[in-house]
């Protein structure tokens, strides 16, 4: 009899453990397949390629409205010059405006980007003017723009353009070329996006690696 109830109660141990084991397997290959589906939606979430978007107005102390806006995608010339190079991403538009305080006076322009390049949170960008108010002869022409993603809000985001000294007469701006980006933001939001694409030397750094590399240099 005893021997008996010790072998019921031995076989009914061994189911219990098998059970827990079980579990204990079931629920590591949940983990395991979360795990997996975390990574894949990370990857699919991950950037594709530079960006800079975003509009936002500039601070002036005198009130003047000075408005910049972009939507660019892609990486490098979008039209190389030298012939069989290859032709890069970019594409993209922008719009900018500059209007006195009261906005009776002023002028707008936009276009379609033709180059964009990023690094970490500096976005330098060129387009050429499709549509404006401006005195003629500014359609065609190409600007450049630079732009920091200070991050945040965008209190701390500034931007550059190729027209900051001299102006628009005589202007010849080469492709993705603008000059430092010195105007704060007051309100909006700009934001760079960097990616590097795969090129001919197999570099394949994302944003991410770059900024490790700049934190241990």
């Amino acid at each position: 009899m005893l021997r008996s109830t010790a072998l019921r109660t031995s076989v009914v141990g061994l189911t219990a453990l098998a059970v827990i084991g079980g579990l204990a397997v079931s629920t590591s290959a949940s983990a395991s397949a979360s795990a997996s589906a975390s990574a894949s939606d990370q990857a699919r979430k991950a950037p594709k390629e530079s960006s800079l978007t975003g509009s936002a107005k500039m601070y002036r102390a005198d009130g003047q409205q000075v408005r910049f806006s972009f939507d660019a995608h892609g990486f490098a010339l979008a039209e190389p010059d030298e012939p069989d190079a290859p032709a890069g991403t970019s594409r993209g538009t922008f719009r900018f405006s500059h209007y006195s305080a009261d906005g009776k006076q002023g002028a707008y322009a936009e276009g379609r980007i033709d180059c964009l390049l990023t690094g970490g949170p500096v976005a330098t960008a060129t387009g050429i003017i499709t549509s404006s108010d401006l005195p003629p002869g500014v359609i065609g022409k190409r600007v450049g723009f630079t732009v920091y993603d200070g991050k945040g809000d965008g209190k701390k985001d500034r931007v550059g353009y190729s027209w900051a000294v001299s102006g628009f007469d005589g202007l010849e701006v080469p492709k993705c070329l603008s000059a430092a980006p010195y105007e704060t933001v007051e309100s909006g939001d700009f934001k760079v996006v960097h990616v590097l694409p795969p090129n001919p030397s197999g570099n394949t750094q994302s944003a991410e690696s770059a900024e490790q590399m700049e934190s241990t240099s």
